[in-house]
């Protein structure tokens, strides 16, 4: 018979919750034969590291709880088509779970019903339903805190100077994407009306859309001196599409995402703060809820805030902050 540490995982993870950013030990220790426990891990991309470090993190995980990882994406950001298909599948092939980074939060959700009526528990990673209560739980940054931080953080920066803002959004129908940009408006202090924004556009979250929306908004607007990006890949696209006009020097470009490559281009100067956020945490704790569900029947149920850091290395004053260093400890790629 497995035998379970529930008691003793959920002491520890409660403590570790409170104290650090390192995810919780595994929650069971399963037996050689015992039945198979396969998961599903739907993420909204393939490439972009955040998902490509989740990916791993659950992969990990679910091979140290002797555990089945099936794996799908999304095409591109904001595909729910394969999205759909891929929930079908897994609830074909007998996941007892699936855990899922939504690429649109709300056309999703008659696919999610239809998995959790069929017993599946879904658990949402990184990003929220609309509306939240159509999963089982939902780990993630608080992805509003998220924008908070750099908005803050950006009008700490600029002070009283006149200022003219790029906003450089994911996509249409990412929550993920809507709460960051609702958190960098409040962090900033102004209204998604403000004249101060000269440039909203979508990016869909990647390099080279950020790099095309950035150029479209210099063309427009030459002298843009603050940009808001809703992920790093995008804020990689903006700075190349800066520097190509020579104009990398004179703006501060702030982000959301931690990841190794994002933190050192804070290192470096040319993102000047991000908003570091945990996907290792997020897929291993949805592991763990889901082998725990198959094992005993138990399911998570509400919001988990996995954790968010403003990192730079020139802080404001007031504003929490830890430097680079911190952000290496706790980077992925």
């Amino acid at each position: 018979m497995r035998r379970t540490v529930r008691a003793a995982w959920h002491a520890a993870c409660a403590f570790a919750a409170a104290t650090t950013l390192a995810a919780c030990g595994p929650s069971v220790v399963r037996e050689a034969g015992e039945p198979e426990i396969k998961i599903g891990l739907i993420t909204k991309t393939e490439t972009n590291p955040f998902f490509v470090t989740m990916r791993q993190g659950a992969q990990a995980m679910a091979t140290a709880l002797s555990a089945t990882l099936m794996t799908a994406a999304g095409r591109y950001n904001g595909d729910n088509a394969t999205q759909v298909t891929a929930i079908e599948n897994m609830v074909a092939a007998g996941v007892k779970g699936i855990l899922i980074t939504p690429n649109d939060a709300v056309a999703i959700v008659p696919s999610i019903k239809k998995a959790r009526d069929a017993g599946v528990l879904v658990i949402a990673l990184d990003t929220p339903t609309r509306p939240q209560d159509a999963t089982d739980a939902l780990l993630a940054t608080d992805n509003f805190k998220a924008g908070q931080l750099i908005g803050l953080y950006a009008k700490a920066m600029t002070g009283d100077e006149p200022v003219k803002i790029a906003v450089l959004d994911g996509s249409a129908g990412s929550s993920a994407s809507r709460l960051r940009h609702a958190g960098f408006l409040n962090g900033f202090g102004i209204a998604e009306d403000d004249p101060s924004i000269v440039c909203s556009r979508n990016s869909f979250g990647e390099r080279t859309m950020g790099r095309i929306a950035m150029h479209h908004c210099l063309s427009d607007t030459p002298d843009i001196n603050v940009v808001y990006t809703v992920n790093e890949p995008t804020a990689f696209g903006a700075y190349a599409a800066l520097k190509a006009r020579g104009l990398e020097k004179g703006v501060l470009l702030v982000s959301v995402d931690g990841g190794c490559i994002g933190v050192q281009a804070v290192e470096i100067g040319q993102i000047a703060a991000t908003s570091q956020q945990y996907p290792l945490k997020m897929a291993e704790l949805g592991v763990q809820a889901v082998v725990e569900y198959a094992e005993s029947g138990a399911k998570v149920s509400g919001y988990t805030d996995t954790g968010v850091r403003l990192i730079t290395n020139k802080p404001a004053p007031g504003i929490e902050s830890k430097n680079t260093f911190f952000g290496r400890q706790y980077c992925w790629d």
